[in-house]
């Protein structure tokens, strides 16, 4: 028997004695209960062995079988890709670089303070060897696919066997795997050529976390409430699974059904079941909230995560002294351009143009003006994500010659002359200096202002709470085409429809789809985009993937604003981005494969983008 086997095999025959002996024995002599963390770490090493033994023992001896057996090799794949749903919720918590070279997307990885290209690897590059054809002369790639898989797999049991946990990470897992499934399981994002597996994988998914949540089942003697609260959750797991897997189509599947009716009421379950348990949420400061029990809490994010710095939070004084500062034109060199003028408040702070006028007015900006509504939850700013905080895009624009063409420092000086700014930096600053004004101060302020500018609660938002009349029957499809059909949510990801990737999100992402100059030209837009600041070829043309929540108040689209309706970008995407259109963009990660989205599904996805405008208050 393989090694790996023979050690899985002894595991599970050593914990089936315990079973068999708690379940048989009486009296005072009966041994201790193992702790469930011991249940979960070897349920999981379980798996991992399994996996491991299937990729090695007979997806990897198919491939490199001459000829290839593509019906067998596709029928093993697909069974590693399952068993791979048991582990995920482990290794994507601990484990987000191995992950990555398990499961990670098709694309490679890009590490811009190293400037530095990582190949991709993993089950989704698996898959372009298989599907949609199996292409013969691939073989010795795939071969070489399939043994880099193996070698992680080994990576990650060698991690396993030393790794230690609580009861709080084992719960936090579990939460997070419902999030996985609603954010990205159900939309293709884990199967981009096989669709028609992203169910039957979420519901593995779901099913696997029922004997993880076993290992916590209350006693006998255990308080009534914990044992409902249990009960709850075990039961939402099953109605989650068995509505996955009622056998309907990619297409077809009712997502907002899904969520609101079994994967909400699923993390709500969870929570109270560890609550139940006294074992209390972590305390940290996440980007989603540690205790959040849905994707579309009302609190589930906190803006604050993507400061630098705790010193640099949000207080109500810093908020108020950075709508000020937002406001006015001491920071601009000729004291006559504030932030408002180009993100104002009435267009959803953008400024309703494909491109501003430079401060000389001799010339237009580079690219266009985005919103900051909800910009603060993203891992980057600026289209090419040259900035990874506000606080350093503050620097970027009061410092650009375009834009403002000031600096922080001069401003500073100006603002210090001024009585009631320096009562009010001291308000928001009693730690410094009495009087003193300095430059990072009024980053800080002008970031807590623009962190205070979240306020997720459009149509759309209060339907996810309960609220069921404020979304129409058109707005819903809407919603299911977006998270379907249209794959527009396998780059827009749920909750926040940015590049931000759930359920961390700690990282936010670009693509390359491949926009014309004008919505009439047969030309690239000839903006580099990353790539002017990362020379990878993969980044050339890329930009960071926006929000489309307002955009009912945000056009016109893209970049460089080339469309003004969002008719005309829905258009874009159905006829498959630029390479679609007939433009040469070989490095294009948007699928250049059709849509076939009829008239009346992109009316209804546009109804849906519709209600997501929650402007707050300015």
């Amino acid at each position: 028997m393989h090694y790996t086997v023979l050690v899985g095999y002894l595991r599970w025959v050593a914990l089936g004695i315990w079973l068999l002996a708690a379940c048989t024995s009486s009296g005072p002599a009966t041994a201790p209960a193992p702790p469930p963390t011991q249940l979960v770490h070897q349920h999981v090493a379980h798996n991992l062995d399994t996996l491991l033994w299937h990729v090695e023992h007979e997806l990897l001896p198919l491939a490199q079988r001459t000829p290839m057996p593509t019906d067998s090799l596709r029928q093993r794949f697909r069974a590693c890709r399952l068993l791979y749903k048991r582990v995920e919720p482990f290794t994507e918590y601990f484990m987000p670089g191995t992950a990555r070279l398990l499961n990670g997307p098709p694309i490679g990885e890009i590490e811009v303070a190293e400037n530095k290209e990582f190949d991709p690897a993993g089950l989704q590059v698996i898959e372009e060897c298989l599907y949609p054809e199996v292409d013969p002369s691939q073989q010795p790639e795939l071969v070489r696919e399939v043994k880099k898989l193996r070698q992680e797999l080994r990576r990650a049991q060698t991690v396993w066997q030393v790794l230690e946990f609580t009861d709080a990470h084992v719960f936090d897992v579990l939460r997070q795997q419902v999030f996985r499934v609603v954010a990205l399981g159900i939309t293709g994002f884990d199967t981009p050529l096989t669709p028609d597996a992203a169910l039957p994988e979420a519901a593995t998914a779901v099913a696997a976390l029922r004997p993880l949540l076993a290992a916590y089942a209350p006693t006998d003697t255990s308080a009534a409430a914990a044992r409902t609260r249990y009960a709850v959750a075990q039961q939402a797991l099953i109605q989650a699974e068995r509505y996955l897997r009622q056998g309907v189509g990619f297409a077809e599947f009712d997502r907002m059904a899904f969520i609101t009716g079994y994967a909400n009421p699923l993390g709500r379950a969870l929570l109270a079941c560890q609550r139940g348990l006294d074992i209390a949420p972590f305390q940290e400061v996440r980007a989603l909230r540690p205790d959040a029990a849905t994707l579309f809490d009302s609190a589930a994010f906190n803006p604050d995560f993507y400061a630098p710095t705790a010193a640099q939070y949000r207080t109500a004084a810093r908020v108020a002294l950075g709508r000020r500062l937002f406001h006015d034109p001491v920071l601009s060199r000729s004291n006559t351009r504030s932030c408002a003028s180009c993100h104002q408040p009435d267009k959803a702070f953008t400024d309703g143009l494909a491109k501003n006028v430079t401060l000389t007015e001799t010339g237009l900006v580079h690219r266009n003006t985005p919103t900051i509504l909800n910009a603060a939850l993203q891992a980057g700013q600026f289209y090419d994500l040259r900035a990874t905080t506000l606080e350093n895009q503050a620097v970027d624009v009061v410092g650009n010659r375009d834009e403002m063409h000031g600096s922080l420092e001069s401003a500073a000086h100006d603002l210090q002359r001024q009585p009631a700014y320096v009562r009010l930096f001291l308000g928001a600053f009693p730690e410094e200096p009495a009087g003193r004004i300095n430059p990072v101060q009024i980053q800080t302020a002008l970031a807590s202002y623009e962190r205070s500018l979240v306020a997720l609660n459009s149509r759309f938002d209060q339907y996810m709470r309960g609220r069921r009349t404020a979304l129409n029957a058109q707005e819903i499809q809407g919603f299911n085409l977006f998270m379907g059909k249209a794959k527009c949510g396998t780059c827009h990801f749920a909750p926040l429809f940015n590049g931000t990737v759930p359920p961390g999100f700690t990282k936010t992402e670009s693509e390359v789809l491949g926009v014309p100059a004008t919505p009439a030209a047969q030309r690239l837009d000839p903006d580099l985009g990353r790539y002017a600041h990362t020379q990878l070829e993969q980044l050339r043309h890329a930009f960071k993937t926006p929000t489309v929540r307002n955009v009912a108040h945000t056009a016109p689209y893209m970049h460089n604003g080339a469309y003004r309706t969002l008719e005309q970008v829905l258009t874009f995407y159905n006829e498959g981005g630029g390479r679609g259109l007939g433009l040469t963009v070989e490095n294009q990660t948007l699928s250049d494969e059709k849509l076939h989205l009829t008239t009346a599904e992109q009316q209804a996805i546009q109804a849906f983008l519709l209600a997501l405008t929650d402007m707050p208050p300015r």
